[in-house]
């Protein structure tokens, strides 16, 4: 809450840092005119990668049809430009930052508080639906390796046969 204050008090913009997870921080900046809140993310799994930027994409897109979301950014490997000159941060291809852009209706006294919590509970919010994709993609892969064991035990050969050719040949 103290950030979202100091935005209303037109801060400076520092940069504070919280190391809310193992190798993994927020980065919380106020502006006048916006806060700005960026998430490093450690994906441990190359899948995670590629489920999370499907995921994200849909967050950004997302935007399109609610005009009143914050704007969400995110990149992969690379901190954002914001981030120059921050100490301790991680590059990789399964670091992930995502970042949001909160402006002042977001951080309205009668917004705030949802504010404050739904960006509190994203990391969570994240890795929860990326567990749930892969279950449900693992799920979808056993039901149809089931089906093709079916498909297979169906498909019996027919009993082979021996054909004689010619005088006491077989084949």
């Amino acid at each position: 809450k103290q950030w979202y204050q100091r935005r209303v008090a037109i801060t400076t913009g520092k940069t504070a840092v919280v190391h809310y997870h193992e190798e993994e921080a927020v980065y919380i900046s106020a502006h006048p005119d916006r806060v700005t809140v960026i998430f490093s993310t450690l994906f441990k799994d190359p899948d995670d990668v590629v489920i999370g930027k499907v995921f994200l994409q849909e967050f950004k897109d997302a935007r399109k049809a609610h005009q009143q979301a914050p704007q969400v950014l995110f990149s992969y490997g690379e901190p954002p430009a914001e981030l120059n000159g921050q100490p301790g941060l991680l590059r990789g291809d399964n670091i992930g930052y995502v970042t949001f852009v909160l402006f002042p209706r977001h951080t309205s006294p009668t917004n705030r508080d949802n504010t404050i919590n739904l960006i509190h509970q994203f990391r969570t919010y994240l890795h929860y639906h990326i567990k749930c994709s892969k279950a449900f993609l693992h799920s979808r892969m056993r039901s149809k390796t089931s089906e093709f064991l079916k498909v297979l035990n169906r498909a019996k050969p027919e009993a082979m046969t021996e054909k004689k050719f010619g005088v006491g040949k077989k084949f």
